[in-house]
């Protein structure tokens, strides 16, 4: 427990193991580790809403599953585009440091939400609504998203200097990480049990589409508005 608590110390920090030269054996293993361990802990936390008897306990298993899954997911999702993509380009030499450093960005993502957890968990027992509890983590995983992009920046950094055309890639990684995250968040919903919703993994008709979805939205609103 202490060497890991060291890592992510290290992590946070970009010291030790995480050092611009440090050597990568053994880095990847604890960076997934703490994508597990951190993602159980904020969805866990997350899918406490609501859950005020036992057979709504669920909605705390079936979300600390889902958040891991839904960054884990995403990552493989996008991995292979993201490995065609440098390897035309010509940066196939650096794939080892640049996949290091995206997984270092997945793992500092679910610390940091690990940390907002106590504030979610606050915000519940406050009474806050439903509704309010779905903006609520909203907020927490963007925040927590442009917070983890420090250790993006930094860990990309070193290949940027040594090739311009990383630059590039970073966009490309995170244009491809956001598309495919959104739908499959929308896939895999409910994280935050509705009090008039039974307990389910997944919601009837979670196999849409989350960008038709928002456009009609969109559409809807603008109607309101402006009296389409």
């Amino acid at each position: 427990m202490r060497t890991f608590l060291r890592g992510v110390d290290d992590l946070l920090r970009g010291h030790g193991r995480f050092g611009p030269d440090a050597p990568m054996g053994g880095r990847l293993s604890l960076l997934f580790a703490m994508v597990v361990l951190f993602g159980l802990v904020y969805g866990a936390v997350m899918g406490s809403f609501s859950a005020t008897t036992p057979a709504r306990w669920l909605l705390v298993l079936y979300a600390a599953l889902k958040v891991p899954m839904l960054l884990l997911v995403t990552f493989f999702v996008c991995l292979p585009s993201f490995f065609v993509v440098n390897t035309v380009s010509g940066l196939r030499d650096d794939w080892s440091r640049a996949l290091d450093a995206v997984v270092a960005t997945q793992a500092c993502l679910t610390l940091i939400l690990a940390s907002l957890a106590p504030l979610v968990l606050l915000a519940y027992v406050s009474n806050i609504t439903y509704e309010g509890a779905l903006v609520l983590n909203g907020f927490m995983f963007a925040a927590a998203a442009a917070t983890a992009q420090v250790v993006t920046v930094r860990t990309y950094r070193p290949l940027i200097a040594r090739d311009g055309r990383h630059r590039v890639m970073l966009g490309v990684w995170l244009t491809l990480y956001v598309f495919v995250g959104i739908q499959l968040a929308w896939m895999l919903r409910p994280f935050v049990g509705s009090p008039v919703a039974a307990p389910a993994f997944f919601r009837e008709g979670a196999w849409g589409n989350a960008y038709v979805v928002v456009v009609r939205l969109v559409g809807k609103v603008l109607d309101q508005v402006l009296g389409f």
